[in-house]
């Protein structure tokens, strides 16, 4: 089949090109240089390099001296574990057993409606609630009275990156405990990867809410699945289906119509500024690699779960020393002890996000990604309906248009996913039993 990868180019310069120009009065958001996005993520990279570049130069050494074989003492099942591991790969590793699929299809129409519904609902919850919470920290001020005046604002990203990875390194490491898991074959070290793209687009996914509103943003992931297309045939040598180009130039018409009906006429916070789609587009990339990494990943026999305190552990480890380096870690801290709103939110913005991580393993296991990104779909769409009406979000006829286009691709990529699925198991032809 012929691959049409200048069409998802064309896709991603669609997604791009209708910004909006900032006025001047954005930019007085920023305090000072020190504030500047760019400077900030230069220092978290700096923070990163402190960390990982060390830690490249141990594996390579390790991996000369051949220490798998000449390594002795207490430290060696650490060393074997983070940089050897247990290099055959099985393949894909599926959460639920053979058995317990059966057993779930068979199981009644009833008890299979509840399970939906409280998928369905932990989901919607979980992320929902986490959005909310996403656009109230770092759009809106704390301490705010008519004394004092506005408060002062969180700047932070990278804490509340650290935030939500530390509790989800908990809840994933208490579910391995708790729950019996494969045995471990990857080498710990091939996690960092996923987790350093995972921090930075975590980072670009916070940052970018400074410079455009809360739908661009859900619309713009929503259209990630361009990027995604061409890192799966960077990385992973993945070919793609007709309706899938067709699906991503409808995203991108979509994306593209919302974002030349953005004017600061309406409300200012519909305002997208080129500084927000540029970070916006580096988190599209970063996310876009970390899947992709994480596919590869998963041939190695290992669970999702698994997975996550990997990913998680690492996150974790580069976070706290770039945090701890740039003297942000106590900063925050006493940001924290003086506004008590602000550390409620950012433990139940936590919260909320390592729950959805395993509401989002589990539904998978139970109906499949496809009934999965269904539900995920229309979370995008309640988010953005969540977020015009608590903040004033305005949205233009042209916009709401645009949306409407960009959902129905995304349903239409589920449709004919799911049509394709059915259409292979007809195929398929069943074994001749020899004699």
């Amino acid at each position: 089949m012929p691959l049409f990868p200048w069409s998802l180019c064309v896709c991603a310069a669609l997604c791009v090109l209708p910004t909006v120009r900032a006025d001047a009065e954005d930019v007085s958001l920023l305090g000072g240089w020190q504030d500047v996005w760019l400077f900030r993520l230069f220092l978290n990279v700096l923070g990163y390099a402190t960390i990982i570049i060390p830690g490249y130069f141990l594996i390579c050494y390790f991996k000369r001296v051949n220490y798998l074989e000449t390594g002795r003492g207490l430290c060696f099942p650490l060393i074997k574990t983070c940089v050897f591991g247990n290099e055959s790969k099985t393949g894909l590793l599926d959460d639920v057993s053979p058995a317990a699929r059966n057993e779930s299809e068979s199981s009644s129409s009833a008890r299979q409606a509840v399970r939906l519904i409280f998928c369905a609902a932990g989901l919607q919850a979980s992320y929902l609630t986490w959005g909310v919470l996403q656009e109230r920290v770092m759009t809106r001020s704390y301490g705010a009275t008519e004394a004092e005046g506005s408060g002062e604002r969180f700047k932070d990203s990278q804490f509340l990156v650290f935030m939500n990875r530390i509790l989800a390194l908990t809840v994933s490491g208490l579910w391995c405990v708790l729950f019996k898991q494969p045995r471990h074959g990857a080498p710990m070290y091939k996690y960092s990867f996923a987790s350093l793209s995972n921090i930075l687009s975590s980072w670009c996914q916070y940052e970018a809410l400074k410079y455009i509103s809360f739908p661009t943003q859900v619309l713009a992931k929503a259209s990630k699945v361009i990027p995604v297309m061409l890192m799966g045939k960077i990385v992973s040598h993945k070919s793609y289906e007709y309706w899938e180009y067709f699906t991503a130039v409808l995203i991108s018409v979509g994306v593209s119509m919302f974002l030349l009906s953005s004017s600061t006429g309406k409300h200012p916070s519909t305002v997208t500024t080129f500084s927000g789609v540029i970070i916006l587009g580096g988190y599209i990339v970063f996310d876009s690699f970390t899947s992709n990494w994480q596919d590869n990943l998963f041939k190695h026999k290992m669970s999702s779960v698994q997975m996550m305190f990997g990913v998680n552990l690492f996150s974790c480890l580069l976070t706290v020393g770039s945090l701890l380096e740039q003297g942000a870690f106590f900063d925050s801290l006493a940001f924290m002890s003086r506004h008590s709103e602000f550390a409620f939110h950012a433990v139940l913005l936590s919260v909320c996000s390592a729950c959805g991580q395993l509401f989002i393993f589990y539904t998978i296991a139970q109906f499949g990604a496809a009934i999965f990104t269904i539900i995920m779909t229309l979370r995008q769409a309640f988010a953005i309906l969540l977020s015009c009406f608590l903040y004033g979000h305005a949205v233009t006829i042209v916009g709401g248009f645009g949306m409407a286009v960009v959902f129905l691709a995304l349903f239409l990529r589920v449709y004919a996913r799911s049509r394709m699925k059915k259409s292979s198991k007809r195929v398929t032809p069943t074994p001749v039993q020899k004699v």
